[in-house]
Parts: C-alpha cells; structure tokens; sequence
C-alpha cells in the first residue's frame, strides 16, 4: 500500500528492535490497554507467526517513509469480524516524526485496503476524548464519533471517557435498516 510519503508493509524479523521499544513504553500502553512489558521471544513469535487477517483476526502493517524507507509508526487491524464486515484500527506514529501527516495518509492507505480489498463494511476506533489531536485526524479521515463510553478508561488522574468513531464504506450498497 504506497501513498505519496508513506507506505505500508507487512511485519519483518528486522522491525524486532522497534515493536519492542514501542510495545514496552508505558506512555503507549494506556491507549493499547496493555499493562505489563513484552518480551523479545512473545514478540518474535509474533512477527513470525502468520499475517492473515481471516486466521489470527488481526494485523499489524508498518508505517514506512517513502523516501527513506525508515519505519515511523505502525497500524493495527483488530477484531477483525468477517461476518459482519466490519474491523478496529488503531495507529501509532513515533513522537519525532508526528505533525508530518503521516497519521492522516496511514488511515487512508488503511481505510482503502479495508474497503476495497478486503469489502468491509465498516471500520472503527477507540479514542479517548481528551485525545483531541487523534479525534481530528480520524475525523479528517472520514470518521464520525457515534458514541462516548462514560468512564471508560482508568488513568493515575482518574477516569476518561473514551469515544467509539465509525467509517462506513460509502461505495457499497446502503443497509436496509437505517436508524
């Protein structure tokens, strides 16, 4: 999946470094809801265990610089429900290379491959609200909040609320039974 600055791959054994940085930063596991560290073997067997989303209902892609190459965040496909054609994601673009617009292409990239390739019907997130800058690149993106979820999320100053965002695929047929 290649956009004008970006593009996305596949997970390789040399990104091992990187997820291991990223999955065991604290400042991450707040919005991953993740509360203890990942070792470099559950990582490693992660990375090599089968990228299909019809068999492990999941999928990291690695955010990727088109003139460098060098990786700048990742994108997870999660909770894959083929029956219902619908998918999560989530994104993380590494601290020194935000504010370039990385974020914004990755959904893009993402959001066409879900729709067009894959046929989903719909794709969502989970942002908390205080998470301004996220709400508004998701929202750039095509996405619209449907719902708050009260209290949501526990953090060391209290609970958070935590917004559900759906994109629905525009190209396809419109259901039956709109609310």
């Amino acid at each position: 999946m290649i956009g004008e600055n970006i593009f996305l791959r596949a997970l390789e054994p040399s990104d091992l470094s990187q997820l291991y940085a990223w999955e065991n930063e604290p400042a991450n596991w707040l919005v991953s809801n993740t509360t203890v560290p990942f070792s470099r073997y559950i990582l490693q067997k992660f990375i090599e265990s089968p990228q299909d989303l019809y068999t492990q209902r999941q999928l990291r892609l690695m955010v990727c610089e088109k003139d460098t190459q060098q990786v700048v965040g990742a994108v997870d496909i999660f909770d894959f429900e083929p029956s219902h054609q619908r998918a999560g994601i989530g994104i993380l673009i590494a601290p020194e290379f935000r504010q370039r617009g990385y974020g914004l292409e990755s959904i893009q990239l993402v959001k066409k491959y879900l729709f067009d390739t894959m046929l989903l019907h719909q794709i969502y997130c989970n942002i908390m609200t205080d998470n301004k800058h996220s709400i508004s690149i998701f929202e750039k993106a095509g996405f619209e909040i449907c719902g708050c979820k009260r209290d949501w999320v526990r953090t060391s100053d209290g609970f958070v609320d935590e917004y559900l965002l759906q994109c629905m695929n525009k190209k396809e047929t419109p259901s039956v039974n709109k609310i």
